[in-house]
């Protein structure tokens, strides 16, 4: 008689999947709000879709990575800070627009599912989709044997969020003689890990667990420092308005970029509208030493380090000179680092 042979023989454990989804469905509940009408484990999640307080809302939607930021998560052992980046990193690129999150779904693929470690990296989501008043409504968690190498796994966020069409955040109004102001990030957030890498593993012959001094820690947690959100600092900022010299209220934001992968020079231009350019003044904000460090490491160009890294600016305001003072009386620490000049949509550093 032939062998039976069961999906556990073809390296996939059903028992492991409903394991990790228990532990999941703990996580993702913590999340949960009036607006959410399914549990975990159904084919969709719901989501109430009523916006009486907003006249025409625009749902605003984006999808995306962590990056090789997981093989530090690998390397370390530590998995609960990359699901909190991976939905940081999402919140802020609709916050862009001027929108606030509603759900996050995920994605994580694993060869061998440990349930462990996927209930590690949910819970790192979980914690900070409650922090953005983000619910998390669902996902996907697929083990794929001989896919991906013993001990790794891949993760991606898909977020919804939502704007009154009367305050989306465009860019459009931005003009010659505008402030750019910066928001600091804490670290390299979710982008250039790949350069990082290699410069401190392959070139400075690091490892994760080396303390190094300038960087006040070791490399690994340096590495791994959590990609924050901005929500809780610009959220005030969406409805804020001021007079125009017609007498007519104005949004005090005009333009808000995300300096995530493309660094200051591939980011910033995505919201300049025609005509214009950005000048950003080097040393008017404290650049981390982990950027001088991996510059030095590498005798990377000042070009390639602010194309690949957000160089200790996470967020760009832009902001017409009369609200300058305005914005930053709202902002727990921001830096005037730059102006809009007439142009052809480029940045230069100087």
């Amino acid at each position: 008689m032939p062998q039976s042979i069961s999906y556990a023989d073809a390296g996939v454990s059903i028992d492991n999947a409903n394991r990790a989804v228990a532990k999941i469905r703990e996580y993702a509940r913590s999340t949960f709000n009036e607006r959410t009408l399914t549990e975990i484990g159904s084919f969709g999640g719901m989501f109430s879709g009523a916006f009486p307080n907003m006249s025409e809302p625009i749902l605003v939607a984006s999808a995306d990575g962590v990056g090789t930021k997981l093989k530090l998560a690998f390397e370390t052992g530590i998995h609960n800070t990359v699901g909190a980046d991976l939905v940081n990193h999402c919140v802020n690129d609709i916050l862009v627009q001027g929108a606030r999150p509603l759900f996050f779904l995920d994605y994580f693929a694993t060869g061998k599912l440990e349930p462990d470690v996927t209930a590690s990296v949910v819970e790192g989501m979980a914690r900070a989709c409650r922090e953005n008043g983000c619910v998390l409504l669902g996902g996907e968690t697929a083990e794929m044997p001989d896919f991906y190498p013993p001990g790794e796994y891949d993760l991606a966020g898909f977020i919804v969020g939502v704007v009154d069409k009367a305050k989306v955040i465009d860019g459009k109004s931005i003009e010659p003689g505008d402030v750019v102001l910066g928001i600091p990030s804490n670290g390299l957030q979710t982008n250039g890990y790949s350069l990082a890498r290699k410069l401190f593993f392959e070139v400075g012959g690091y490892k994760v667990d080396d303390f190094v001094e300038e960087l006040g820690t070791t490399v690994g947690e340096a590495l791994l420092a959590t990609h924050q959100s901005f929500l809780p600092q610009i959220g005030p900022l969406l409805d804020a308005t001021s007079h125009a010299d017609e007498g007519v209220r104005v949004p005090l934001i005009k333009g808000l970029a995300h300096i995530t992968g493309g660094g200051f020079l591939e980011n910033i231009p995505r919201i300049l509208p025609e005509g214009v350019s950005v000048e950003i003044n080097r040393g008017t904000w404290p650049e981390l030493p982990i950027f001088g460090m991996m510059q030095k490491l590498g005798n990377v160009s000042d070009h390639e380090m602010f194309r690949t890294f957000n160089m200790g600016i996470g967020m760009i305001i832009i902001c017409s000179g009369g609200n300058a003072e305005a914005v930053i009386a709202h902002l727990n620490e921001v830096h005037r680092i730059g102006k809009v000049t007439s142009g052809n949509g480029d940045v230069l550093i100087v």
